[in-house]
């Protein structure tokens, strides 16, 4: 869990500060910018950042990145920096904490994926890479607290036991969504 949380929480991160820059970048230069990131008509950050599911809070969703993703790495981070006798044991009030966190992460992110596919009409890579990046570490934070929170409860072992199935099959039903939608 420490390695998920630091490698998924960096790979968020950088594609969070890159949104984060080329969103200013678009501010800043007007509608005649194009971003580093777009590759045609489907794949571009341009278009997605100029919809208005981009700042859905008032302010650019990237934003939201740059302050959860540290979150994750910090958390990873500390559970690794003690010796092994002595791991980090977080209280559960933090475990619940991360788990709303990472619900309220993935829900979001579904929501945007569904945005972008069907509504907006173009991808954006960087907003792929952190779908990609929230997708196993909802999985595994939810396995975690699932067995610990509800021993009995076969959900808990079913997240455990398949979580590397669970996450390939939600990648599958995504990229299936996508090429669906744009290359058939």
């Amino acid at each position: 869990m420490p390695w998920l949380l630091i490698i998924g929480g960096a790979i968020g991160l950088i594609a969070s500060f890159a949104l984060t820059y080329e969103d200013f970048q678009l501010a800043l230069k007007g509608e005649d910018f194009v971003a580093s990131c777009d590759f045609g008509t489907v794949l571009t950050c341009t278009d997605v950042m100029q919809s208005d599911q981009a700042s859905v809070f008032g302010f650019a969703n990237p934003l939201i990145g740059l302050m959860a993703f540290p979150v994750l790495i910090t958390a990873g981070v500390a559970s690794l920096a003690v010796p092994a006798a002595s791991r980090v044991r977080w209280a559960e009030w933090f475990w619940a904490g991360m788990q709303i966190g990472v619900t309220l992460g993935i829900v979001f992110v579904t929501w945007l994926q569904f945005q972008t596919i069907y509504r907006i009409e173009a991808l954006c890579p960087w907003c792929m890479v952190v779908w990609v990046a929230v997708i196993p570490i909802f999985v595994h934070v939810s396995a975690r607290n699932l067995r610990t929170w509800a021993p009995a409860a076969s959900i808990g072992r079913i997240l455990s036991d398949w979580h590397l199935l669970i996450i390939a099959l939600w990648y599958i039903v995504v990229a299936t969504a996508i090429v669906f939608k744009f290359f058939v």
